[in-house]
């Protein structure tokens, strides 16, 4: 889920940064096709040829919702109340670049977002013939699809159909972690905003499996989790193996061959992995299939690295979520380096 709050700069994508006024009218263009095709919940469910498999899935996501709200005391407003049937794979495509011998990414700096790690379009093929470009001039280059993103609560987001589908406790994290972006926004600091959002989403699920019922869902849950945990520290391994690698005096033609050999050992150990660990399982062979790069990379978990740290602060106000944001919120607006220091504190703010 990185680059979940991709909207912003979507939205306000204008800027000195190299980007275009053709992007913002794109993505002005994009949005407002997006709320406009939306429908209110309610109107979608009582339809006679709405599919009974959807018409579930919509009673399913209004239930999330409410305990959203009710139970985690996240943002109770009018957003996921409507729905928006897309005829596409993914709301939008986030296009990453990062140098070839550097894993971190090219940024794009734009208003209320601040500085990203990516461009965010509509239209896949504007996403292609933007990477085409970034690859012409010299970049690694990776173009991931997006199936869900949060406007921070500048409009309110409607479910989509790109994810409403999901299992349940997949659509549950999806839906915590956007709603948490509504709680606390720091500019210029994706890796704070996105690991808040992860603890919350985690923390979110983890009571939703506690209710009445849901009891059934927590051996498949923490399967996935751990799946996930492994490979995200898999791909970190290796990442911080070609950081160390680019940042030695090998000549570049050196550091580039010995790239692909990391590349190639990493997708061995994938193999290893799958095969002692995972029963077999082989849902990330897609991922593995593409061709990786250094924005690619980039792009997985690099946004997760504090979720250790709130998980500690979450702990410390005793598990209540209320002081918890409240607790965020005060270091959310200091200096970054004060937040660096509170987060690293593990204590609850007063």
């Amino acid at each position: 889920m990185a680059a979940v709050s991709a909207a912003v700069a979507l939205l306000f994508g204008l800027s000195a940064c190299s980007v275009s006024p053709a992007y913002y009218l794109q993505a002005a263009g994009g949005q407002i096709a997006l709320l406009s095709h939306s429908r209110p919940i309610d109107e979608v469910v009582a339809e006679g040829d709405t599919p009974e498999s959807l018409r579930a899935n919509l009673e399913r996501a209004r239930q999330i919702r409410r305990f959203a709200s009710d139970t985690l005391g996240l943002p109770d407003n009018d957003s996921y109340a409507r729905y928006t049937a897309l005829d596409r794979p993914y709301v939008s495509w986030n296009v990453f670049a990062a140098d070839p011998l550097s894993v971190r990414l090219k940024e794009w700096c734009v208003p209320v977002a601040g500085c990203i790690g990516y461009l965010g379009y509509f239209d896949k093929a504007d996403a292609d013939a933007r990477a085409a470009e970034l690859r012409a001039q010299g970049y690694d280059v990776y173009v991931g699809g997006v199936p869900a993103y949060s406007t921070l609560g500048w409009f309110s987001d409607p479910l989509l159909s790109t994810f409403i589908a999901w299992p349940e406790t997949e659509f549950a994290r999806l839906l915590f972690h956007e709603l948490t972006h509504q709680v606390a926004y720091v500019k210029d600091d994706t890796e704070f905003n996105e690991s808040f959002a992860t603890a919350v989403e985690e923390a979110g699920v983890e009571r939703w499996m506690a209710q009445p019922g849901k009891a059934t869902l927590r051996d498949g849950f923490e399967r996935a989790q751990r799946m996930r945990e492994d490979f995200r520290a898999l791909v970190l391994d290796y990442r911080r193996q070609l950081e160390a690698l680019y940042a030695s005096d090998l000549p570049a033609p050196d550091k580039l061959a010995r790239k692909a050999a990391l590349i190639a050992a990493m997708g061995e150990r994938y193999q290893q992995i799958k095969t002692e660990r995972w029963g077999g399982y082989a849902g990330y062979d897609r991922w593995f299939a593409q061709p990786i790069n250094n924005a690619l990379l980039a792009s997985v978990g690099v946004y997760t690295g504090k979720v250790p740290a709130f998980r500690q602060m979450l702990a410390a106000c005793g598990d209540a979520l209320p002081r918890f944001y409240k607790g965020v919120k005060q270091i959310a607006s200091q200096p970054r380096d004060a937040r660096e220091r509170a987060l690293t504190a593990g204590v609850c703010p007063n």
